[in-house]
């Protein structure tokens, strides 16, 4: 409904428009210029039109600069407000992100944590699912009740009033007037508390004559705006039938809920529409102390629950975290270390449980300790003990080879048996000291500044009488003519030596290759024969102590089976990669790779360890050996150019070309009592 409010001029204190400057026109009733005003002020004196255009315009004029001015200012003021922000979220999101990472890193490494936390917010869910729908089931009862309360009385009060119209009899306005406002101030209720409160109002478009003496009336300067439209017309287009409706009401400063229920009455043949307004801040602030109480409770509850549940783990996880503690002191050394045992409980006897294991453990590995040093010393002890009457027999032995062309036949051969057979023998012996001496942690290196091609070259001279028995040919391919490296030249000449001279042995006569490249950090030597080749089973054990290829360990072919060995724990002292690829029937290839300054780590090989010569799909067993410490397989660079299809190196590792490891392949590297893995398989 549109009411049209009237407005009067002079009652408003409005002033009656003023006419254009400069027009020359005066507005009626306006005193001249210069002359006083009918209220006795002066009006401004006497100007020229010319002059205030002039004065008019140059404001207008001043305008456009104030607004720049203005515009200025506001700029500055939004830039200086979002620098100031900007530093504030600068300052605010590093120190956010660090509280997200402490929280994910405390969620991943603390079960403590984890179960409180998730016990904490299945808690909060809970109690806001629970929360939630008490406070519905409690608002929806008060709401009922009030809206119950308030359907009854209203029917009792409509009934009230409209006997009370029935039997008026007022023919002046002024007592209509009084009837009905001392009939709706019953309905009200007055008192200490406004009971209700209501809305009188005139149906409009009423087609039968009647006295309108009183249009409208409401407590409290209500106004029909307060109804809600759909009820006001579910009242109008109703017989006698009651309705009621969910409405908001103004008292004072605020606006409180209410429920609006409407009758029709009518007095002296006009229909009206009456309206109780039912106040509910009452049932409000009952439902809102009631919601406080659930929120404080639930609050108190959760904490409650929190301090449980971590009282709880605590009690749970404590012992298991005491038993990681002991457990890494254990895998440490610390063989001693044992847990403390309370109660008798399902954690007393994991404590008790873990604490006989690792005396038992202690126990085994103090029996194979002792044992294996008794072994160690053994060997040390036997290996000196030999040296005198080895020497002594050595020294008869010579005696009699030189000689031997004086004695009989079967006297000669027996000469020349002894005395080989004694060089063999010194030779193992050479090899158990000093085996004996990296078992036993004495082996230290005497590293200086060597080129390492000339150290090559010289290992090849030494091997040229064997390389011309065997009929190979050893060819070096050196790009960079030299190569310094920072080594101990005793140790990587025996190495190089025993890879020289194990691929003229089982090279078959044909060639064999030896390469040396470098980068910025590495060197690498490859040794590469055509020979007979290594099958994947071979290949998993070739750095193995007294291991041989031949399985009728035969010796015609191959040494003492530690040469291999003692090149491994060389490599290592200078933390170095000792590698080997085979082929049935192809050959084999031993790659050593060496950091060019001591104590240098290795990233990646300089050379391949897969010979560049044999195509990836060509029949037979492709088989790779790795040994260097903490070796793990990596994808291989396609664009270093490198044949070899997988690396493996420790920490990112080399490139060795190695296949999918085999089941021996482990146990080779646990028996030579270093963390390198050894990788064997077949490549297509």
């Amino acid at each position: 409904m549109v009411s049209a409010i009237k407005q009067d001029p002079e009652s408003h204190g409005q002033n009656p428009p003023e006419a254009p400057v400069g027009s020359g026109s005066e507005t009626p009733g306006s005193a001249p210029s210069g002359e006083h005003a009918r209220d006795g002020s002066r009006k401004p004196g006497p100007r020229s039109a010319p002059e205030h255009t002039d004065a008019f315009g140059a404001g207008l004029a001043r305008l456009p600069s104030q607004a720049r001015i203005w515009r200025r200012r506001a700029l500055i003021v939004v830039l200086r407000v979002a620098r100031l922000v900007r530093t504030g979220v600068d300052r605010i999101f590093p120190g956010i992100r660090y509280l997200l990472r402490s929280l994910q890193r405390r969620w991943r490494r603390s079960l403590q944590f984890r179960t409180v936390l998730t016990t904490l917010l299945l808690s909060i869910s809970s109690f806001a699912i629970v929360g939630a729908y008490l406070s519905n089931q409690i608002a929806n009862n008060l709401f009922q009740e009030r809206l119950t309360q308030a359907e009854s009385e209203t029917r009792y009060n409509v009934k009230q009033v409209q006997d009370t119209f029935d039997g008026a009899q007022v023919t002046d306005q002024s007592s209509v007037i009084t009837l009905v406002y001392d009939t709706l101030n019953a309905v009200e209720g007055r008192g200490s508390v406004i009971q209700r409160r209501y809305v009188f109002e005139a149906m409009p478009e009423q087609t039968k004559p009647r006295n309108r003496w009183v249009e409208s009336r409401a407590s409290d300067q209500l106004t029909i705006s307060v109804i809600p439209p759909d009820l006001r017309k579910a009242v109008q287009d109703s017989g006698k039938e009651q309705f009621w409706a969910s409405t908001e009401f103004p008292v004072g400063t605020e606006d409180r809920p209410g429920i609006a229920v409407g009758n029709k009455v009518t007095f002296n043949g006009t229909v009206y529409e009456l309206y109780l307004i039912y106040d509910l801040n009452t049932a409000q602030q009952t439902l809102n102390e009631i919601q406080n109480v659930l929120w404080a409770g639930g609050a108190a509850l959760i904490l409650m629950i929190g301090a449980i549940a971590w009282y709880v783990t605590r009690n749970v996880v404590s012992p298991v975290s005491h038993a990681a503690v002991v457990s890494e002191k254990l895998a440490a050394g610390q063989l001693q270390e044992r847990m403390v045992v309370k109660g008798e409980d399902e954690m007393a006897r994991l404590g008790a449980s873990f604490n006989h294991m690792a005396a038992s453990l202690q126990e085994q590995i103090t029996q194979l300790a002792t044992l294996s040093q008794m072994q160690q010393r053994f060997v040390s002890d036997v290996s000196h003990e030999l040296r005198t009457p080895l020497t002594t027999v050595r020294m008869a032995a010579e005696v009699l080879y030189d000689a031997r062309d004086d004695f009989d036949p079967i006297n000669k051969r027996s000469a020349e048996l002894l005395y080989n057979q004694v060089e063999r023998f010194q030779s193992l012996l050479a090899d158990l000291l000093e085996i004996s001496r990296f078992d036993a942690g004495v082996a230290m290196l005497d590293a200086e500044a060597t080129d390492i091609v000339q150290l090559i070259s010289h290992v090849m001279e030494g091997a040229a009488p064997v390389a011309e028995e065997y009929g190979s040919e050893m060819l070096l391919n050196a790009p960079e003519g030299s190569v310094v490296v920072e080594m101990d030249s005793r140790r990587i000449d025996r190495i190089l030596r025993n890879l020289i001279l194990n691929a003229l042995e089982h090279g078959e006569g044909r060639p064999v290759n030896i390469s040396v490249a470098s980068t910025a950090d590495a060197v690498a030597v490859t040794v590469r024969d055509h020979g007979i080749g290594m099958s994947p089973a071979e290949a998993a054990r070739v750095f193995d102590r007294f291991w041989r290829a031949d399985p009728a360990r035969a010796r015609t072919t191959g040494g003492s089976g530690l040469g291999l060995s003692i090149a491994t724990e060389d490599t290592k002292l200078h933390n170095g990669w000792l590698q080997a690829w085979g082929n049935t029937g192809v050959g084999s290839s031993f790659r050593l790779t060496l950091p060019l300054k001591q104590g240098g780590t290795i990233t990646k090989s300089p050379l391949p360890l897969e010979p560049a010569d044999v195509a990836l799909g060509s029949p037979g067993d492709h088989s790779v050996l790795v040994l260097g410490p903490g070796a793990a397989a990596v994808p291989k660079d396609p664009a270093a150019g490198d044949p070899d299809a997988v690396d493996s190196a420790p920490a990112g590792g080399p490139d060795s070309g190695a296949a999918p490891a085999t089941d021996a392949e482990p146990a080779a590297a646990a028996r030579a009592g270093t963390p390198e893995a050894a990788r064997t398989g077949k490549q297509s």
